[in-house]
């Protein structure tokens, strides 16, 4: 009873981090408006695959020797702002014309790209170091067999890569796209400005 009460705390908790707005919701959401269906499913791959990571370290005990280390959480920290100015920069600067297709689809864009920039913008995030670390710490019964913390884990990679999957699924149907679509410059610049923000946000960001 107890491990299935677990199960379904975690499951709970993956689920509306996975909602709450943040650098994996503003990608994903980037790449499913300018990309294609399968560019925002590689995308929500790339985020699961960076969950995975968070997850290898902090049953490793490294998330703590991070979370507690002013360098290396600083070192994290600014190298996934800079990401996320980079990505801002590149949607900032495009013109529609150069990165749009005649129905709307992101044409430059590959599913390698796509999953990489998951990957990245979740791996670098400190406060993701920190969410798996109160996870294992707080949540997780620290008597629990090693494999069975891994199977938790992974259960949180899952449930946020299906959020994302089915958020691609929902937004890539075609009637709801165009309507996205129709004023898809303004959005390709208010996308970039909330990436941009997220970054400015990222840095100033404190382990408390």
């Amino acid at each position: 009873m107890e491990y299935l009460t677990s199960i379904i705390l975690i499951g709970t908790i993956s689920l509306f981090a996975a909602m709450s707005p943040g650098p994996d919701f503003a990608v994903v959401m980037k790449n499913i408006l300018f990309g294609s269906r399968t560019i925002g499913l590689f995308t929500a791959v790339g985020v699961g695959f960076g969950i995975l990571l968070h997850v290898a370290y902090s049953l490793l005990g490294i998330g703590l020797i991070i979370s507690q280390s002013i360098i290396l959480f600083t070192i994290i920290k600014y190298a996934g702002a800079i990401y996320l100015f980079y990505l801002a920069y590149q949607l900032l600067k495009s013109k529609p014309t150069a990165i749009e297709n005649s129905d709307g689809v992101r044409v430059h864009l590959t599913s390698v790209a796509a999953l990489r920039e998951g990957f990245f913008t979740n791996a670098l995030n400190p406060k993701a170091t920190l969410f798996f670390l109160s996870i294992f710490t707080q949540v997780i019964n620290p008597d629990y067999s090693l494999i069975f913390q891994a199977l938790l884990g992974l259960e949180v990679a899952v449930i946020v890569m299906l959020w994302f999957t089915t958020l691609a699924l929902v937004i890539t149907y075609q009637p709801i796209k165009s309507t996205f679509m129709k004023g898809h410059h303004l959005i390709m610049k208010l996308m970039g400005g909330a990436l941009l923000l997220l970054g400015v946000r990222l840095a100033f960001e404190t382990r408390d």
